[in-house]
């Protein structure tokens, strides 16, 4: 196949197989384990090889990608993938997804997507009411959970400089002191990377931390920002740890930030959701008195990868730092905004049809229903573990992480760390639940999370069973 131009006889079937195929596997999916088959490694290596002088055109490749290309994959679109607080991509999201391929607009600027501008602007504002986040804020959409804090960590770098009296995204840091930046032991790896992209360094974080778990040593906070007398510095707050779903005091953080010069940034990836229940509001109390906040959307919106959201009080500063000036990129009018301008990419995919064609869907009550179902199927599995013998909790449940590990009777614990690795690794290879290890207060742990709008009592059910069948053998 020479020629792209020549496959376009073939692009109807093309696009009536793949269609065929998707609906065939999304009818599957809830029954299929959730770590694939168990040649996925295998099945992956049939794509070695050198580039092809002469393709072989569409349906044969597609041909290889439908059956050795979902053999490779995990299912992680299914109801029992409780691995990285993944979610799944809802009716409307998946739709409107594959929408957003087929129109394959750059949704940069208005003049090059007025849909994907607008659906952006709107969903914007659909996602700060549904997160109760002031109207003022400025917001983006971005590719997920670290792009969305480095979007929001250069805003607060930018005020950090400005408060120096110096523009950081004209002049660079050169000259300037270091960035004091403050958290607790929750912070993401994610918020870390954000902070070395950004020149401020992972390692220059101070944290506080009151016990093991890494909960937030409020007193110690206060005094070392006391000790910067006056100096601008930035605090990192987490709503939902990954290990167990803790929540830093938000609420109290914001109080000590704002009376001693200190940027507010909040990572919320999946654990700003909460906000949307009254249930489990109160966990993130205080995120409108941040500066900055982000959630991912491919976690508990449930949209397709890659999506996420970064949320700033003062929008100006996006501006500041990711506007940019060149003869052919048009001044943006009021009424037609050029996220372009607010985010790192220069070049968007429009993946506001899926955020917007969600939120259109389902509306706030559905994603209350699906926040309040998956908390109770926490709840429902913490108290599976409780009742057991040979299983332990090892931290309450306070949104949808459930925290615990494997002990048999009459182990030392000194050996558990062991079992609990390998019997993790059991799983992972096993595949019928998915999710892995890791430490927590110290000792080896498993956190599945339960975030796709699939997930129901008999997924959650199983988790037991499996992870006792297979230490069991």
């Amino acid at each position: 196949m020479p020629d792209p131009i020549h496959d376009r006889d073939h692009l109807s079937e093309l696009v009536t197989h793949v269609a065929e195929a998707a609906r065939h596997y999304l009818a599957r999916v809830d029954q299929l384990p959730a770590g694939g088959t168990a040649g996925r490694d295998q099945a992956a290596g049939h794509f070695a090889g050198e580039l092809p002088e002469d393709g072989d055109g569409s349906v044969a490749t597609m041909t290889r990608l439908l059956t050795h290309g979902v053999q490779a994959a995990v299912n992680s679109a299914g109801p029992r993938f409780f691995h990285f607080v993944t979610g799944g991509s809802t009716p409307a999201a998946l739709a409107a997804d594959w929408l957003t391929s087929t129109l394959d607009n750059n949704a940069a600027l208005w003049v090059s997507s007025p849909l994907g501008s607008k659906l952006e602007q709107v969903a914007i504002g659909w996602l700060k009411d549904l997160f109760r986040l002031p109207r003022s804020w400025g917001g983006v959409l971005t590719t997920g959970a670290t792009m969305s804090n480095f979007t929001a960590l250069a805003a607060a770098r930018q005020w950090w400089g400005e408060e120096q009296g110096s523009n950081v995204a004209e002049r660079g840091m050169s000259g300037l002191p270091a960035v004091p930046v403050m958290a607790s032991g929750f912070i993401h790896a994610s918020a870390e990377k954000a902070l070395s992209m950004l020149g401020i360094g992972h390692e220059a974080v101070q944290l506080f931390t009151s016990d093991s778990t890494g909960a937030i040593d409020l007193a110690a906070l206060e005094g070392a920002l006391v000790g910067l007398k006056g100096a601008p510095a930035i605090v990192i707050a987490t709503a939902g740890e990954v290990n167990a779903g803790g929540f830093d005091p938000i609420a109290a953080m914001a109080d000590l930030a704002h009376r001693h010069h200190a940027w507010l940034h909040v990572d919320g990836a999946f654990g700003l959701f909460a906000r949307i229940s009254p249930v489990t509001a109160d966990l993130a109390d205080g995120v409108e008195l941040a500066d900055s906040v982000i959630a991912d959307g491919h976690k508990w919106l449930n949209v397709p990868y890659d999506c996420g959201f970064a949320f700033c009080r003062d929008a100006r500063l996006l501006n500041a730092v990711f506007g940019m000036n060149a003869p052919y990129f048009p001044a943006t009018e009021a009424d037609h905004p050029d996220f372009l301008y607010l985010a790192p990419e220069m070049s968007r995919r429009a993946r506001s049809l899926a955020v917007w064609a969600t939120l259109a869907a389902y509306g706030r009550n559905g994603y209350r229903a699906m926040i309040e179902r998956h908390g109770g199927l926490a709840k429902r599995l913490a108290d599976q573990i409780r009742a057991s013998s040979d299983f332990e909790l090892l931290a309450e449940p306070r949104l949808n992480v459930v925290c615990f590990r494997y002990r048999p009777a009459g182990t030392p614990e000194s050996e558990l760390d062991q079992i609990n690795r390998r019997l993790g690794q059991a799983i992972i290879a096993d595949g019928t639940v998915y999710f892995g290890t890791t430490v927590y207060g110290g000792k080896v742990a498993f956190r599945p999370a339960i975030a796709n709008w699939r997930t129901e009592e008999r997924d959650v059910d199983i988790i037991l069973d499996v992870a006792r069948g297979l230490a069991e053998r």
